[in-house]
């Protein structure tokens, strides 16, 4: 169990559990260019259907995203803030929280 420092272990242990657990909720995701972020961090993203898929991460800063080329059934393992339609050509994208 990882200790951090000035922190609770408990929590710690917890934190950890639930970063590698299976996810437990599913969402479609409908990429956008508002400045509107996800109402929920995903743990990743599943791509139904090949093609790029735009992404602005969790803690990246400003809102350009990062253009991945994915293949259908890839599960994206990133925590993204945002799914944008320019630069998408993906569909299927579903949310795993």
């Amino acid at each position: 169990m990882a200790v951090v420092p000035g922190g609770d272990a408990h929590a710690a242990a917890v934190n950890q559990i639930a970063a590698t657990a299976p996810a437990t909720r599913l969402a479609a995701v409908t990429p956008s260019d508002s400045n509107v972020d996800l109402t929920d961090i995903p743990r990743a993203l599943f791509v139904g259907v090949a093609g790029n898929i735009a992404l602005v991460g969790r803690d990246d800063t400003g809102n350009t995203g990062t253009v991945l080329a994915v293949t259908a059934g890839q599960l994206i393992p990133v925590m993204v803030r945002r799914v944008l339609a320019t630069g998408t050509t993906a569909t299927g994208i579903v949310a795993l929280y």
